[in-house]
């Protein structure tokens, strides 16, 4: 896929601030800290689409840049650690949670796993949210260049034991080095087969297991004394079952 350009549409704070639906969209997710912004600027070929910052949970806004005329990449805040009040904590991630639900045009959402780390609660949430919507989602992890190869194998292997008990097929996995360039390729082929394809999509595999009627996705968290601490997204309402992590 050749991007003839790279360029910033609009920051969104809730759905309805949303541009048109007129261009297939592909949104990014995950975990603060976990390179999301420098995968973005990695994929569309320009150093500085979206802005990298030190401070974790720095993306607030739905960010919507154009690629060409034919596509649309989003970009979503990030999940598990943000600085700010509780109110705009929550007024962000209610967005989020909302456009990828009930966005008509978009079309896959790519999930970022930090290869890393060990699995963790947060992001295998994530994906059974995901999955409890039969939303059209893969899976990327990031950083394959940092830490050692079989440390990272490690990772994937646990994170895809953890989360095959939803599935009777694990969605689509890729792995990318924003450092390297690794995986850019792969990446917008996934794209690239979807917007050749057009507006129809085929609906995702059903999970394996049943779900509760709504699953809160993994977004909230809890803020005291200036620190900010993940908030047990299933605190209220527990999992009928065990849980396989």
């Amino acid at each position: 896929m050749n991007i003839s350009s790279a360029n910033f549409v609009c920051s969104a704070p809730d759905l309805a601030s949303c541009p048109d639906e007129s261009l297939p969209e592909f949104a990014f997710i995950g975990r603060s800290n976990v390179g999301k912004s420098s995968l973005l600027n990695t994929l569309a070929g320009v150093e500085r689409l979206a802005r990298v910052s030190p401070t974790p949970g720095f993306t607030k806004l739905i960010n919507f840049y154009a690629m060409g005329k034919t596509w649309r990449l989003v970009d979503l805040p990030g999940y598990g650690y943000a600085e700010g009040s509780r109110k705009h904590v929550s007024q962000f991630n209610r967005a989020a949670a909302n456009y990828i639900k009930r966005r008509p045009n978009l079309c896959c959402v790519f999930l970022l796993i930090d290869s890393g780390l060990e699995p963790q609660p947060i992001d295998l949430e994530f994906v059974q949210w995901l999955a409890s919507h039969a939303l059209p989602f893969v899976i990327v992890f990031t950083k394959t260049d940092r830490g050692t190869p079989e440390q990272i194998q490690s990772n994937i292997a646990a994170f895809k034991a953890g989360i095959a008990v939803w599935f009777e097929q694990l969605p689509e996995i890729y792995q990318c080095s924003s450092e390297t360039g690794h995986g850019r390729t792969e990446l917008l082929a996934v794209i690239s087969k979807i917007v050749d394809a057009g507006p129809a999509l085929s609906e995702p595999a059903p999970p394996t297991v049943p779900f509760p009627p709504e699953i809160e996705p993994p977004f909230r968290m809890q803020i005291r004394a200036g620190n900010v601490r993940e908030k047990d997204p299933l605190a209220k309402k527990k999992l009928k079952g065990a849980r396989p992590w």
